[in-house]
């Protein structure tokens, strides 16, 4: 029942969303008639984005194209620190914006603030992080993949490939919920699975320890990171180790997609950021707009989705433009 109310949940949000971007793209209709008569929303967008995480570029892209769309004027601040995350919060609260869309890396410290935007009457969603805690905290909707399934994936296709794995994750953000539901689906299906953390904000440090992993151990076959710029050092690091490791990764960016087509990367699993992005501003527009209430039953899910070899060919384009 859960799959087929999820699945229901997206073909509304879907449905929704090509209705408002149709009638807004419309030449000289419907987007020059909200823009000159409609009334304009400020929305907030707070993440935990780290400095220099490209990922991130790709939600930023979905946003601002929903705020074009919906004559909404979007607020973007981030922070990876989670207590400052909360602080930002609550600066939206107190800037009195009309609505509010976050990440909740960890809820129990960004849960509380979002709560005490939704008592001052501004309406929150939440997407990328928190699928499993944002209910808790009283956000109306999600929009992201479920980590635990891509996890599960992952660990699926990886056996398939090598009976016999042991596989590295590599997580490069300790404590956040989202990673660390990735590697533990990974391990349900992959039990020869260990996590190795790494500082993801310096890529350097990150190629040098999944360097040191391997030349320690040569009995790793495989190498899964939970992101594109972390998969590419990885990727450095079995050549300086001289390891015959294969490297899977979730997200994607156009350096990995080139990557897939060539084989120096086995797969990604891609949560599709920029519909993430679009989604949490578009559903925030809706709710102000028309009452809508998209995903009250439950997550709107945006992934997973395997882009291997067979599959890349078609998306790299989009990979160029920064919304795959």
């Amino acid at each position: 029942m859960r799959r087929v109310r999820t699945s229901l949940q997206i073909a509304v949000a879907v449905a929704a969303v090509a209705i408002v971007v149709t009638g807004c793209s419309s030449k000289g209709g419907a987007q020059n008639q909200t823009n000159a008569t409609g009334k304009n929303y400020t929305i907030a967008m707070v993440t935990h984005e780290a400095p220099g995480d490209t990922f991130w570029d790709k939600i930023r892209n979905g946003a601002q194209q929903a705020a074009k769309d919906h004559n909404v004027t979007l607020k973007y601040s981030n922070d990876p620190d989670s207590g400052k995350q909360a602080t930002l919060i609550q600066n939206a609260i107190d800037s009195k914006v009309d609505g509010i869309a976050t990440t909740l890396p960890d809820p129990v410290a960004i849960g509380p603030a979002a709560q005490s935007a939704i008592k001052a009457g501004i309406p929150v969603v939440g997407f990328n992080a928190g699928k499993d805690q944002y209910q808790q905290y009283g956000l109306s909707m999600y929009f992201g993949s479920d980590e635990d399934l891509a996890g599960q994936t992952v660990g699926k296709k990886i056996v398939q490939t090598t009976p016999n794995s042991h596989t590295v994750c590599v997580i490069q953000e300790q404590g956040q919920v989202q990673l660390e539901a990735r590697c533990a689906g990974v391990k349900k299906t992959d039990p020869n699975t260990e996590n190795l953390f790494v500082n993801g904000r310096d890529l350097p440090a990150v190629q040098q320890t999944i360097g040191a992993k391997l030349q320690q151990d040569k009995s790793i076959t495989d190498v899964v990171t939970l992101g594109g710029d972390i998969a590419l050092a990885a990727q450095k690091s079995t050549k300086d180790a001289a390891s015959q490791a294969k490297i899977a990764t979730f997200d994607l960016n156009a350096d990995v997609a080139q990557q897939i087509q060539s084989g120096g990367i086995a797969f990604s699993v891609d949560q599709q950021p920029y519909v993430q992005g679009y989604m949490a501003v578009t559903s925030l527009w809706l709710n102000l707009t028309n009452g809508n209430d998209i995903g009250g039953g439950g997550p709107v899910l945006t992934g997973p989705t395997i882009v291997d070899q067979s599959k890349i060919a078609k998306i790299i384009p989009y990979t160029k433009n920064n919304t795959r």
